[in-house]
């Protein structure tokens, strides 16, 4: 029981306490920087705010490089594109069957330009009538009865598509330096002997049909 009027504050002792809490109370108001514990070296704060500022430099740099390279991939993926756009896709075989045999031919054709009209999309699609870039394929050339007629697109997914849904069709790719060389023909007159009697549940393609997908010179040349 003795120990504890040593435990005692005097009133001066207390005085000297709230003195010394009030100011630094003030200083804590005027210089809101750090809150550290009471007792804490000032050296801590010191380390804590250099750490601080490294990391947020280290994120800033680091940030700065995800743009370059962000950027950089960018400008790859137009280039890409630019290369990309050079190269067309085509699938071919002989007029009778592309223009006057095949059964869906014409409705998946038309089908593909309505909804790209919906779209406000600019036309991708063809139809070349003896095309000129059938000499850079022999191969082709040699299994084909003419005149031929090729379907070409700048879409390589679609022309895969329509490969697998005609079958009986020849599919390869070039490139070119601009539309009109890449949709270059040879002027053909076009024959189909209509059959003496007609038994599909359809209708018989009209002649003609075929001429809303032609190059726009070769469209041009067909309304004269």
């Amino acid at each position: 029981m003795g120990s504890s009027s040593a435990a005692m504050a005097t009133p001066t002792q207390c005085a000297a306490v709230k003195s010394l809490a009030s100011s630094k109370i003030g200083l804590h108001n005027h210089c809101r920087t750090f809150s550290l514990p009471l007792g804490l070296a000032s050296a801590s704060g010191s380390s804590a705010f250099f750490s601080s500022h490294r990391g947020s430099s280290l994120s800033l740099r680091f940030n700065t490089a995800i743009a370059a390279v962000n950027s950089d991939q960018i400008v790859s993926s137009d280039s890409t594109d630019k290369e990309e756009s050079n190269k067309y896709y085509f699938l071919v075989a002989n007029a009778k069957f592309m223009l006057d045999e095949e059964e869906h031919f014409k409705e998946l054709l038309f089908e593909r330009l309505r909804n790209y009209g919906e779209r406000n999309k600019e036309q991708d699609f063809w139809l070349v009538i003896e095309p000129k870039f059938l000499d850079k394929f022999p191969n082709i050339t040699k299994r084909l009865q003419r005149p031929a007629v090729a379907l070409v697109s700048t879409n390589s997914t679609w022309i895969t598509f329509m490969k697998l849904r005609l079958d009986r069709v020849l599919a390869e790719s070039y490139e070119a330096n601009s539309l009109e060389e890449a949709l270059a023909s040879t002027p053909t007159n076009l024959e189909f002997e209509k059959p003496e009697k007609w038994v599909a549940p359809y209708s018989k393609y009209e002649y003609g049909w075929w001429e809303a997908f032609l190059p726009p010179v070769a469209k041009a040349e067909a309304k004269v």
